[in-house]
């Protein structure tokens, strides 16, 4: 299983939030900063000749997204954070293991 960090005190906006995962996850140029994008790279993980990332999951792997200073986020981003627990879950829907695991810090 591999684990990524995602530091939520700099996410503020839609427009910070997509940011923030598009430098962590290597998203391409073209990424349309919106969730339906973001559903799309987060798809792609366990297929490496997308070129949707440049975080690649072996078959069977799964990750961990590390949601660090979680409360304040819920508080300060309530539509984002609650995105990206709904959006994750839609990923996890795709396939017959959940490859998606949110870690709330």
């Amino acid at each position: 299983m591999k684990e990524i960090q995602i530091n939520t005190t700099i996410i503020h906006d839609w427009s910070s939030f997509h940011q923030i995962f598009k430098d962590a996850f290597g998203f391409p140029d073209y990424y349309g900063a919106n969730m339906d994008a973001w559903i799309d790279c987060m798809s792609c993980l366990s297929d490496p000749l997308s070129g949707m990332s440049k975080i690649t999951l072996e078959p069977g792997e799964s990750l961990t997204i590390k949601l660090l200073q979680t409360a304040d986020f819920m508080k300060r981003c309530p539509k984002q954070f609650l995105s990206l627990v709904e959006c994750s879950a839609f990923v996890n829907q795709r396939f017959p293991e959940p490859l998606l695991h949110i870690l709330f810090v």
